[in-house]
């Protein structure tokens, strides 16, 4: 993160937040670029994901903007805190209208490495050696089984957590971090119980 400048301190943070208040735009990209280096941490919590850094810092800075802009100097919190939020609820909002975009994404989500060190996809349970075209075709019946295994052949915990994982049954979509603490557990845990419940499906496939 040594590229991103220094963050404001708190005295500096209110000086060119009061100059924003009053009109200074040049206070507004101050604000903005100095809050550059919290993007890029929260970021990082996003890089076992599926997506292009990049384009994550560009979802990221959209959220600093927004909390720039909305940003309530009156009330008793930093503007890094807030704008915390507001940055993360933005990328999770990207990967959520993702989602409806492409029913299917979460299929190919990352979800680990195998033994040998290679990327673990959901859709891979499911992939055999077979032509890519008429794999398309059986695509809709294997996962009507793997609908079924799901239910048949997992614990409630482990159903629980895969279809809050990848968002079965049109539900909600979440990350282990937001899974693990909805269900009280440690983000280690969720993502052993995670690897097991795709273990055990992909025996029937």
């Amino acid at each position: 993160m040594k590229s991103f400048p220094q963050p404001l301190t708190a005295a500096e943070e209110t000086y060119y937040m009061q100059k924003y208040t009053e009109g200074d735009l040049e206070a507004k990209h101050i604000l903005i670029e100095r809050n550059l280096r919290l993007v890029a941490h929260i970021v990082k919590k996003y890089q076992t994901l599926e997506e292009d850094n990049e384009d994550l810092l560009s979802v990221g800075t959209i959220g600093l903007i927004k909390a720039v802009v909305t940003f309530n100097p009156d009330k008793s919190v930093r503007l890094g805190t807030y704008a915390a939020r507001c940055i993360e609820n933005e990328i999770l909002m990207h990967f959520r209208a993702k989602k409806k975009t492409s029913r299917e994404i979460s299929l190919y989500e990352p979800i680990g490495t195998d033994r040998e060190g290679n990327e673990i996809q959901l859709f891979d349970i499911i992939e055999t050696d077979e032509d890519d075209a008429h794999r398309k075709a059986e695509l809709k019946d294997d996962i009507k089984m793997l609908y079924q295994k799901v239910e048949s052949e997992l614990s409630p915990r482990e159903r629980l957590v895969l279809k809050m994982r990848y968002g079965l049954y049109d539900e909600e979509e979440y990350t282990q971090r937001e899974i693990a603490k909805q269900l009280g557990i440690s983000r280690s845990y969720v993502s052993r119980i995670e690897k097991s419940a795709i273990e055990k499906l992909r025996e029937y496939f």
